[in-house]
């Protein structure tokens, strides 16, 4: 927000009126979110851009609700936050696979994509999205993936990724509902980012598909969020821009 500067503002007024961004995880395509956003020129786009992850300072553990917390009291004592990226997610690891067939359900690996790819990002909603300016436009994205939408599953397989990113598409669904009742100029959004050169998807890339590197993902995803309107909160985007069905 725009301000003379031969106006004089109390403290509140400033953390107000600084225009924040926050990248929540430190992967190949969060580091690039990050890495972008300053690129702009921090005082430029932003007058500062946060990065959060479990090795930052404050630190942030999606498993851990009073770490969210405590940074998002953190970042509210700076200001208010005009872009909010959740760069999160799992989808393979130690004794984690994705499943090939129902056979290979395992209640622990269920659990552990649901609460990292679902439950995680439902509680940076709790704790972030009241951060968002009241005053101005403001986003909130989290990455999900195409192969969370329900209406696009014609192959199967992959059961615990698939829908725990379908349960982060109705989280993010709800959450902006209820966000347009107290800041009708915010946007909240589900984001697939396509098919990045990273550790998560390089195990599953096949010949012939197009990997992005994650510098020109970050592009593409930042161009898609600039591009956003208020109706377009609560919908689910890909990196070109183009809904994706539920």
């Amino acid at each position: 927000m725009p301000w003379r500067k031969d106006v004089t503002m109390n403290e509140q007024d400033k953390r107000t009126a600084r225009r924040i961004a926050v990248v929540i995880g430190t992967g190949g395509i969060g580091a690039a979110l990050a890495e972008a956003l300053r690129a702009a020129g921090e005082g430029k786009a932003f007058d500062e851009v946060v990065v959060l992850g479990r090795r930052s300072t404050p630190a942030l553990d999606l498993l851990d609700e009073a770490s969210i917390a405590a940074c998002a009291r953190w970042l509210g004592a700076r200001g208010s936050a005009e872009l909010v990226i959740d760069a999160t997610g799992i989808l393979h690891g130690p004794g984690m696979a994705p499943e090939k067939s129902w056979r290979e359900l395992d209640p622990a690996t269920l659990a552990q994509a649901f609460a990292i790819n679902a439950i995680g990002p439902a509680l940076l909603m709790k704790h972030f999205l009241p951060l968002l300016a009241r005053d101005r436009r403001a986003v909130f994205a989290t990455l999900s993936a195409k192969v969370g939408s329900i209406g696009d599953n014609r192959l199967g397989g992959w059961y615990a990724y698939r829908a725990s990113k379908a349960a982060l598409n109705q989280l993010v669904r709800t959450a902006s509902v209820e966000l347009r009742r107290s800041r009708p100029q915010a946007i909240c959004v589900a984001l697939h980012p396509g098919t990045v050169d990273t550790g998560l998807s390089a195990p599953f890339a096949k010949s012939g598909l197009q990997v992005q590197a994650p510098a020109l993902a970050a592009q593409r995803l930042l161009a898609v969020l600039a591009g956003l309107k208020a109706e377009d909160s609560g919908e689910f985007f890909d990196y070109r821009g183009e809904r994706l069905p539920w």
